[in-house]
């Protein structure tokens, strides 16, 4: 037996572009050649990307793969394993990894378990793998296998029985609160068990509404931390086998996060790579002084520059004067281009146009809705002039109730709190002053009472509970799908919970036409929580 090095590409894919992701795969495979390293993993599918959907039904996958596959082969002296769709001439097709060296492809492990709930739809695309693949290097005896595998207790039993020294797993983890963690605790207590060191590569990057975390990491047979990469960052991590003490070298050990911290840098990944990998020279947002437009805008600036972001405040009768000046400290503060546009002209038109059908009927939410609706056109009609996407600023409270305005402050391409409770809201911001030098957000805008000043004196709580109960009710029904009765048990009164229940369930039609965002829960507003628009389930029955 020989030391070696392996060295794990934390590694950002574009989905679908395998001559970019493949070219990326021989510099940075050339780069740990360099650095000293004998091996390479990288993540899950990192040929094609994860996941690319109806992308892998592309007639024209396979001559791309096997072009990829040509390319590769110009690396030489190391051995790279990493993921790809494995198209067979029986018409099948598997989510693999690759073993090469030189060109020359030591061997194929298809993936055995495919997962098919939450956000994961691979059964409509792959095959399930039958068989292990093991192969030897540097006197070392390496297993191979693919992000649900390693979780599949009964899979990774079989492999270790083949006498495995280490395994190596190709991951697309998707990141949710605290599920870094959970990977490293899990697997630590399995490496000891099965007595396999664990080598996890996984992806990193946003893509749509998913976001990848990294935070790869090699755990030893002895159940040591060996190797902790950072999280939300792409680059290439190593690590060192010492074949005299039979065990890895401890490398870096990157501290963990706490929560908002974790959950801040996430967003700030997802929007940046949103933004840039589709193209977008910039984005724009409107600017209320209120707290959720505030954390949106300080989440882009640190995501693209401040170059990159433009802000606009649309103020009318009901805009206090303290948000116009809190909205402009805050553009002052961050440097970004800011106006003001009045909306005042465009909700007299629409009024005045509408009169004649309305007649005299008593205001109501419809006027309120009018001017979120001319916010909402100012912001499209700015986009489609300088090429800045939208972002909507709405948080996952307000679109679970529906105290959002479709074609109004839901318009945008891309919700950076779509999946961010109002009460977490509240913790980011006081995070991103807590970064700071000077405090960005200004004081007030976090700890004055949340209003859409959408009429006279209007206060979020008017039409809400306080933000505690009402998020402390959502929780408990959409991510945990405890039922209206549980929920009352839990101690909230009754007439509330069958309210907010009720809210939720028949604003699902403006949830279906919103702007997508970045997932950070296991039942965000998106692939995992389907339901149907019309329908007769009555939450109390």
């Amino acid at each position: 037996m020989k030391n070696f090095k392996i060295a794990l590409a934390q590694f950002s894919p574009y989905i679908g572009n395998l001559e970019r992701n493949t070219q990326k795969m021989i510099e940075q495979a050339r780069q740990a050649k360099q650095d000293g390293a004998d091996l390479i993993v990288f993540p899950e599918l990192s040929m094609v990307g994860y996941p690319a959907e109806d992308l892998l039904l592309r007639p024209s996958l396979k001559k791309r793969t096997r072009d990829a596959f040509q390319a590769l082969s110009e690396v030489k002296d190391i051995v790279m394993v990493f993921g790809f769709a494995h198209q067979t001439e029986q018409g099948q097709t598997y989510n693999a990894a690759a073993v090469i060296k030189d060109g020359e492809v030591l061997g194929v492990y298809n993936k055995q378990n495919l997962p098919n709930y939450g956000v994961f739809d691979e059964k409509r695309y792959f095959s399930a793998g039958q068989q292990h693949l093991i192969f030897e290097y540097c006197g070392h005896k390496f297993g191979v296998l693919i992000c649900e595998d390693i979780w599949t207790l009964s899979t990774v039993q079989q492999l270790a029985q083949l006498n495995i020294d280490t395994v190596l797993v190709l991951n697309s983890s998707p990141y949710e609160v605290g599920k870094p963690q959970h990977r490293i605790q899990t697997l630590t207590k399995l490496a000891e068990q099965l007595n396999i060191n664990i080598v996890y590569t996984n992806q990193v990057g946003g893509q749509d509404d998913l976001i990848f975390d990294g935070s790869s990491f090699v755990v030893s047979r002895n159940a040591e931390l060996i190797l902790k990469a950072p999280s939300f960052e792409e680059n290439i991590y190593s690590v060192s086998f010492d074949h005299t003490k039979a065990n890895f070298e401890t490398s870096t050990i990157t501290p963990e996060l706490d929560t908002m911290a974790e959950i801040y840098q996430s967003l700030v990944m997802a929007t940046r790579d949103y933004v840039q990998k589709s193209g977008f020279s910039g984005v724009i947002l409107g600017l209320s002084g209120g707290i959720d437009s505030a954390l949106t805008l300080a989440i882009a600036v640190d995501a693209l520059g401040a170059d990159k972001v433009q802000a606009v405040m649309m103020p009318y009768t009901y805009t206090a004067q303290i948000s116009i000046e809190d909205a402009s400290t805050q553009a002052k503060n961050l440097g970004i281009a800011f106006g003001v546009a009045e909306i005042h002209n465009i909700v007299n038109s629409f009024q005045q146009t509408l009169y004649p059908f309305f007649g005299n009927a008593p205001a109501d939410s419809t006027e309120e809705n009018l001017q979120a609706r001319a916010r909402g056109t100012l912001l499209m009609g700015l986009s489609n002039k300088f090429g800045n996407l939208v972002l909507s600023t709405g948080n996952k409270s307000e679109l679970a109730v529906g105290y959002c305005t479709l074609y109004g402050d839901m318009v945008g391409g891309f919700a950076v709190l779509k999946d961010v409770y109002k009460t977490i809201v509240f913790e980011l911001a006081k995070y991103r002053n807590s970064i700071s030098e000077q405090p960005i957000i200004p004081e007030r805008v976090i700890t004055r009472p949340p209003s859409a000043e959408l009429k006279a004196e209007q206060k979020d709580q008017d039409s809400l509970p306080s933000y505690d109960v009402l998020d402390g009710i959502l929780y408990a029904y959409i991510e945990e799908d405890q039922s209206q009765d549980d929920i009352i048990g839990k101690g909230f009164d009754k007439a509330v919970v069958e309210k907010v229940i009720q809210m939720v369930d028949r604003n699902e039609y403006k949830r279906r036409q919103g702007a997508i965002g970045p997932r950070i829960s296991s039942r965000a507003f998106s692939r995992e929580r389907r339901y149907p628009i019309v329908n007769q389930w009555r939450a109390g029955k």
